[in-house]
């Protein structure tokens, strides 16, 4: 052991009785029970362990150290007549014989209660982080997060993968998000930019030879915080295959992430291989989402036909979806907080009835389908307390709510959640392409270097006229776990005239390609093998593992949603001369946005 202690606080049991220790921790609490009687509890990173000052001059000395100061307790074990069984060590106690204090806590306060700084203000927990990691509950998030990042690296090794780092700092690049940009001394006016994922490095590791590349990747994007995204830094578990497809890279994650999920995760059921796959449009269509949470057992259906023209306004020349969920006897009130509460969530209004015992139906907009009421009890096949709820509007906002009703009412109906397990599915089958929503143009989907499904030959008769643009898939797919998106990847486009053209359809010429991307177009036009990758996000997967709704929970230290670090004073304001080296000048106007902490 280290110089300080013998023994570490969580370590010792019965079986030590009668030896002479020395413990070294934090003072987390003491509880005098009289002048010479006094209870204290000493806590480390590996637990806690209970001394007994059993005399007037010993408690004299505790009652003068303050809370979190650490200190060194040298004594004798010995069997507690008061067992804790909840505690590693609740059948142990230590009589103290010398009592150092290692370093004082010289704040008469602490921010919060160290054992509940999860119920303080996120503020505060994020300004004083070092106090709130002194929380068992809070660090047992980055205990897990180290073992799960340990796991994935002995897997992706066995697997036969190489664990190969990347540039941190590179060029800028138009990548979806925004770059943070870092000035150059040495080049005056010339800026580089931290990654936002590997993403061409590793292209180029496969244009190089080497087979099967993984790292687990710092990934830095300029975008606003979520949930279940921290703005600013994130990590993910990126891998690249050569002579591989999409197979290949469902073949590998099915085998590396369900055991790490059973083993580490707070439930302990986890998809088999092979995991579902949905068609991206089937998703919008059966679940209102290309996030499905496969615990629940509801999907909407359309019934723009059977409901379009039953009288009810918000439904006329709009498509209408329907979700039955049976077995429900919940209240009028819950249901229609329910609605309110996807409403926020989504934007659109919901709208509900029910089919009671006698096969009426009930409530809400009952009386505008009761009309045709044997048309619907037979289009949806409707039972007793089957419960309806609705959406309607354009095609995506109906399809929005009906998503975010599925997840809402799949959560409060008994019966319809199988929450206690890890449910994973491959979204497949992406548009290619879309409509801009500002310019109206056409425009890549999600990622313009994935391989078109069919090749130069598709795209050639996009350009000829022969078929719709819209209709051209991409060979992605997105990792789809609980209803959180841990990753997207694809089949690359590794062939410079397939890419060339699949350019030519957004308006952009081979120029352009080589003057955003030049690197990679140059590396392929060396002979690319064919390759596909994909990059789970850790983040994400150690919050679902924890069973956190919040990513910040998992990360040792975050950024508030504002993405500043309050702890350090990030960002901040530099010297003058700095900025001279740099040959940079500030001038701010009128820019007060995101100044609040």
């Amino acid at each position: 052991m280290t110089q300080s202690r013998t023994h570490t606080c969580g370590e010792l049991r019965l079986s030590d009785a009668g030896k002479e220790v020395t413990l070294a921790g934090w003072l987390e609490n003491m509880r005098e029970v009289g002048a010479n009687l006094a209870f204290i509890v000493i806590r480390d990173f590996y637990g806690t362990s209970q001394i007994v000052a059993e005399s007037e001059e010993m408690v004299a000395t505790f009652k003068g150290i303050t809370k979190e100061s650490t200190i060194q307790v040298s004594g004798i074990v010995r069997e507690r007549s008061s067992k804790n069984p909840k505690l590693a060590t609740g059948e142990i106690e230590i009589v103290p014989s010398k009592v150092t204090v290692l370093g004082k806590n010289r704040n008469s306060e602490l921010p919060f209660e160290i054992n509940r700084s999860k119920e303080a203000d996120e503020t505060v927990r994020l300004k004083y982080r070092y106090l709130d990691l002194r929380n068992p509950d809070v660090k047992k998030n980055i205990v897990l997060r180290c073992n799960v990042v340990a796991a994935l690296r002995r897997a992706m090794t066995e697997e036969g993968f190489l664990e190969i780092t990347t540039p941190i700092l590179t060029a800028s690049s138009p990548e979806g998000a925004r770059d943070y940009l870092v000035p150059s001394r040495k080049h005056p006016g010339k800026f580089y930019a931290l990654p936002q994922a590997p993403q061409q490095f590793k292209q180029l590791l496969m244009t190089s030879g080497f087979d099967r590349y993984f790292q687990i990747a710092p990934c830095f994007r300029d975008e606003d915080a979520r949930g279940d995204r921290s703005p600013g830094e994130f990590y993910q578990l990126d891998m690249e295959m050569a002579f591989a497809g999409k197979e290949d890279v469902f073949d590998v994650l099915e085998r590396v992430l369900p055991p790490v999920f059973e083993q580490y995760g707070t439930y302990k059921r986890a998809s088999k291989a092979p995991f579902v796959r949905i068609p991206y449009l089937e998703a919008m269509d059966k679940y209102g989402s290309d996030k499905p949470d496969l615990r629940i057992d509801l999907t909407c259906c359309d019934v723009s036909e059977l409901l379009g023209d039953c009288g009810f306004e918000p439904f006329k020349g709009n498509v209408v979806k329907a979700i039955v969920i049976s077995g429900c006897k919940e209240s009028r009130k819950v249901i229609e907080k329910a609605l309110g509460d996807a409403e926020v969530v989504s934007g659109s209004k919901g709208y509900w009835f029910r089919c009671d015992e006698n096969k009426e139906l009930v409530g809400g907009i009952a009386k505008f389908v009761a009309p045709i009421k044997d048309e619907v009890i037979a289009k949806l096949g409707l039972d007793s307390d089957c419960l309806v709820v609705l959406s309607a509007g354009s095609k995506t906002q109906a399809q929005k709510m009906a998503g975010v009703l599925i997840k809402t009412f799949g959560e409060i109906v008994p019966g319809h959640m199988d929450k206690e397990q890890y449910a994973f599915c491959w979204i497949v089958d992406f548009p290619m392409y879309e409509l801009g929503e500002e310019s109206g143009e056409l425009e890549f989907c999600h990622n313009p270097f994935s391989m078109p499904t069919g090749g130069l030959e598709v795209l050639l008769k996009a350009e000829r006229g022969e078929i719709d643009p819209l209709s051209i898939m991409a060979d992605q797919y997105d990792l789809v776990c609980n209803g959180i998106e841990l990753s997207s990847g694809a089949v690359r486009n590794h062939d410079p005239e397939i890419m060339i053209k699949a350019f030519e359809l957004v308006k952009l010429g081979e120029e352009d390609v080589k003057a955003k991307f030049p690197a990679m177009y140059n590396a392929f036009t060396y002979g690319a093998p064919p390759h596909a990758g994909i990059a789970p996000g850790v983040d994400r997967m150690v919050m679902l593992l924890a069973g956190e709704s919040s990513i910040r929970e998992v990360i040792p230290f975050p950024m508030n949603k504002n993405a500043q670090d309050i702890m350090m004073g990030a960002p901040g304001v530099v010297e003058d001369k700095q900025l001279e080296e740099l040959s940079i000048k500030i001038d701010i106007k009128n820019n007060t946005e995101n100044q609040e902490v």
